[in-house]
């Protein structure tokens, strides 16, 4: 009886999200394929037992992991900004978090890598369309028209991908220290104005102009 209720007290302690960051971590490591019940067990030192608490089958386990990524990686971080009154502050705020983390790139083109399973392309669209929203509200609120800001955030959201796509095929290419510091701040410097430019003036000649705006 005793050993029954010690068995049930480590599965509980155990807890789902536990299995659903160990799922995520195989991911990054090896992508979808890398979720399976037996080795992250034993990367857990539990009994598959412990999974089934928890989950009926593997296909509920990536469905917690895509959720926990989807919390952590976009929601929570855009709750913790949203209180920043200045929209530019809230976009270069959102440029540092989406460019300190080298895991949680990795881990992003890794689940975006599986599109083809219908629930990781549920979740990777609705993180796409999340970040480019929560963008496109920022430059609205610097002053631009609704389409001008729906591009801005385009352009901005292409870039993000552009460094993440870098960092995995031609990692180096990427700069290190000081050198992506100054890199960061090019980007800041070309893709946040600090003031709204005239909706008839290109794009190209918006970039000349913001090379001159210090960040």
């Amino acid at each position: 009886m005793n050993q029954t209720a010690t068995q049930t007290e480590a599965r509980q302690s155990l807890t789902a999200e536990a299995w659903a960051n160990a799922a995520l971590e195989a991911i990054a490591a090896g992508g979808l394929d890398a979720v399976a019940v037996e080795p992250l067990a034993r990367k857990l030192k539990v009994t598959k037992g412990s999974f089934y608490w928890h989950f009926n089958n593997r296909g509920e386990l990536i469905r917690a992991a895509l959720a926990l990524w989807e919390k952590s990686e976009t929601v929570d971080i855009l709750a913790r900004i949203e209180p920043t009154q200045d929209p530019y502050e809230r976009i270069v705020t959102v440029f540092k978090q989406a460019n300190a983390s080298y895991r949680a790139g990795r881990l992003y083109l890794a689940i975006a890598s599986g599109e083809d399973h219908p629930v990781i392309s549920e979740y990777v669209r609705r993180v796409s369309e999340s970040r480019m929203t929560y963008l496109r509200d920022c430059y609205r609120d610097l002053g631009f028209s609704e389409a001008r800001a729906r591009h801005w955030a385009r352009f901005a959201y292409a870039t993000f991908m552009g460094n993440l796509q870098i960092r995995r095929d031609t990692p180096d290419a990427m700069p290190q220290g000081d050198e992506f510091n100054e890199y960061l701040r090019l980007m800041i410097t070309t893709l946040i104005p600090r003031e709204v430019v005239d909706d008839s003036v290109p794009p190209s000649r918006v970039v000349q102009m913001r090379r001159k705006v210090k960040p």
